[in-house]
């Protein structure tokens, strides 16, 4: 099925996305993000959790990590939605606006990298006000932008204590749990590059954190996938025989397969 996108973006607003039919879209969410729902349904899946949220929802997606995201349309209506980013230094400069004092101290803040959102009054007025500029031919201000989206801002901090601690936080970016993503995404056609970008490393990063987990390299963990027997595989990969395959492959890695994919007895941090 064909797909076509529209998108109309001011500075951190996109304030349109019509698509026909269904996208499917992989990221790593690079800034954290306020999204609207206006018709269609988002399936939002990260860390094995998939967020199904419908025309007229509310979803918080969490910087920093990796989101599979499914826009289809709902029936005749196609997909369409209205996004505020909110960039690090934006929300490093209103942090420094507000009094410590009133900061919610025991707060946790959401591990999740999808979060829905209830709607609410302020949610329904802050999203409305942007639809009229869904009309590419009207422009808004850069300080109606800058208002929106601290409107957004104060909108997530009054749902939940739990967002102080999410938005300000400065720190390098979140690392997610590397061998529970790797599991989970091992069949995925991913270079280590993006496996290292979608867990919040560089590579060099990932692959010593790697090496704290496995004695393998990242590559060999690989070719291990999901601890399949070598009965399973050297057909697949064009082996005639079990026996040559295991030649090769421990010529190649220093291990055979089976050792390959045996869990280590203990690791060392």
């Amino acid at each position: 099925m064909n797909n076509a996108m529209e998108l109309i973006r001011y500075s951190d607003i996109i304030l349109s996305c019509f698509i026909p039919g269904q996208m499917l879209t992989e990221s790593r969410i690079a800034s954290h993000a306020l999204v609207f729902v206006r018709s269609g349904v988002m399936e939002a899946e990260s860390a094995g959790r998939t967020i199904t949220m419908p025309s007229g929802g509310f979803v918080f997606l969490k910087r920093d990590h990796a989101v599979r995201i499914r826009k289809q349309s709902d029936g005749a209506r196609p997909y369409s939605a209205v996004s505020i980013l909110l960039q690090r230094n934006f929300l490093r400069d209103s942090f420094r606006t507000l009094n410590p004092k009133t900061l919610p101290r025991t707060a946790k803040r959401f591990e999740e990298a999808v979060i829905p959102l209830q709607s609410e009054p302020a949610l329904e007025s802050l999203f409305a006000s942007l639809l009229p500029y869904t009309d590419a031919r009207v422009k808004p201000l850069a300080e109606w932008i800058e208002l929106k989206e601290r409107e957004a801002l104060l909108c997530l901090l009054t749902m939940s204590p739990r967002f102080y601690p999410t938005l300000f936080d400065f720190s390098s970016p979140w690392k997610i749990d590397l061998l529970a993503f790797m599991e989970a995404n091992f069949r995925e056609d991913l270079t280590l590059e993006e496996f290292a970008s979608y867990t919040g490393r560089s590579l060099a990063t990932f692959k010593r954190d790697f090496a704290k987990i496995s004695p393998l390299t990242p590559e060999k963990w690989l070719l291990a996938e999901d601890h399949r027997k070598v009965s399973d595989v050297y057909l697949e990969s064009g082996f005639r025989n079990r026996s040559h395959f295991s030649t090769t492959f421990r010529k190649r890695y220093g291990v055979t397969p089976a050792e390959a994919g045996r869990e280590p007895e203990s690791v060392s941090f």
